[in-house]
């Protein structure tokens, strides 16, 4: 809608809005908008920290789970035949001798 306004329909309505509200009432108002617009800006911006925070922690928490489920394996050292014992494959089974 405001692509289709000419200049000289801005200037009239600009020249309305100063009628309407006054010379000194329009520097007070611009102020107010002004600090309306840093308020809702910084707020953003807070908002925006807490929500990083918030899946900064999520994701440590869900690091830690993951951690803790993980089945721990115990490997021997390449070699090493001390520490090998047999392992019996599912579905087989053994006789002892």
């Amino acid at each position: 809608m405001i692509g289709n306004l000419r200049p000289m329909e801005i200037v009239l309505i600009l020249l309305v809005v100063l009628l309407l509200f006054g010379a000194k009432k329009l520097p007070d108002m611009a102020r107010s908008l002004g600090k309306s617009a840093r308020i809702l800006k910084s707020e953003a911006k807070a908002m925006k920290k807490e929500n990083e925070a918030a899946q900064q922690d999520t994701s440590a928490q869900q690091d830690a789970s993951a951690q803790q489920a993980a089945p721990r394996t115990i490997q021997a050292a390449p070699g090493d035949v001390t520490s090998s014992r047999p392992v019996n494959e599912p579905g087989q089974q053994t006789t002892k001798n």
